[in-house]
């Protein structure tokens, strides 16, 4: 059976939303991993100085609740800043799912390896839901 997790995502400000979340909710951080830990090959175009510093992937449990939170590259559409991550066993789950998602919507991330995973792809789907669809094998 799948793992479904709300994902968080945000302009550039990420870390500063972990925080205060953290203090906030007493909450627990638990990974923090920014752009300038990630594999150059999971980015299309060099990163910035200050891209570098963005966080690339972020985890906290609130109440014994998963969360993920991201800063995103480019702009986020509105409705668009919190995705349902879908965490499934093997890469072949991911493809099928990606396949049946992408029907009359839109692929964002093609299924792909990624530093975090070794099969990753984000789907709009025909009803405007944004879908993150992954293994967490890296």
């Amino acid at each position: 059976m799948p793992a479904i997790i709300p994902n968080f995502h945000f302009d550039g400000c990420c870390q500063q939303a972990l925080e205060r979340y953290r203090e906030a909710l007493g909450a627990e951080i638990t990974m923090v991993l920014r752009y300038s830990d990630a594999r150059p090959e999971d980015f299309s175009q060099p990163l910035t100085e200050e891209q570098k510093g963005y966080v690339y992937h972020a985890e906290m449990e609130v109440g014994g609740q998963r969360l993920m939170f991201s800063d995103s590259m480019s702009p986020i559409p509105a409705g668009q800043n919190l995705s349902i991550v879908v965490i499934f066993p093997l890469p072949e789950d991911v493809k099928a799912a990606c396949t049946l998602l992408q029907e009359g919507g839109t692929v964002r991330v093609p299924p792909s390896e990624l530093t975090y995973s070794s099969c990753f792809a984000s789907v709009i789907d025909r009803f405007g839901m944004r879908w993150e669809l992954m293994t967490e094998d890296p």
